[in-house]
């Protein structure tokens, strides 16, 4: 029997599932807010809510969006040519720390990993195939929009599985386009949502092209 009031275990369970933490933190963080002013908690609540309400998925690249495109997408500034393939929307927050990277993205929301039943008809890798394969309107044959794809998914096991299938596609479908990977720098077994912006600005620098 818990030794906690209801409302007041429901909240430490809640928190619990949070990733990275534990029983005892989650104590920590419920009775943080129940100390807290009714404002400052109720503005917590209403963050969550708003985000949940609010948030969904870019309808070009599939990064978080506020309504029906992202910010970078509707960005006219950037270079619509170069698409930057990463895993998840996190990615996208270390590449753009580094000031590198003008091009856009596309998010595949995952890795290829057979063994956990992730197939490429589970990512948004088909949804990539039709944007570099699109031609502007007026344009010539093989006159593409995007000309550069950098798979920026993470070093792992399924990350290089993953951008080496996306690879292959890629040069049946558009040889005329540049797929280059990010260059050395990052830790293999890293993900890019914990590299420092200096590792990772130099690996966009120095990204290659996949044999």
């Amino acid at each position: 029997m818990s030794t906690f009031a209801p409302p007041v275990q429901r909240l430490i369970t809640e928190l619990g599932k949070l990733p990275g933490i534990g029983g005892r933190t989650a104590q920590r963080l419920a009775f943080h807010l129940l100390r807290a002013s009714e404002e400052d908690a109720l503005a917590l609540a209403e963050a969550i809510r708003e985000m949940k309400a609010r948030i969904g998925l870019c309808e070009i690249c599939f990064n978080l969006a506020d309504g029906p495109r992202c910010r970078i997408c509707q960005d006219e500034r950037r270079d619509a040519s170069t698409v930057c393939v990463v895993e998840e929307p996190s990615d996208v927050i270390p590449i753009e720390r580094t000031h590198e990277f003008h091009g856009r993205y596309h998010v595949l929301g995952g890795a290829l990993s057979p063994i956990d039943g992730i197939d490429p008809e589970d990512l948004r890798i088909a949804e990539l195939y039709r944007r570099v394969e699109s031609q502007p309107d007026g344009a010539e044959s093989g006159d593409r929009t995007i000309r550069e794809v950098v798979l920026a998914t993470n070093p792992t096991t399924t990350g290089e599985a993953t951008a080496l299938h996306i690879a292959d596609a890629l040069r049946e479908r558009a040889p005329e386009v540049t797929v280059t990977r990010l260059a050395s720098g990052l830790p293999v077994g890293a993900d890019l949502e914990y590299a420092d912006e200096l590792t990772l600005g130099r690996a966009l620098v120095g990204r290659r092209t996949l044999s």
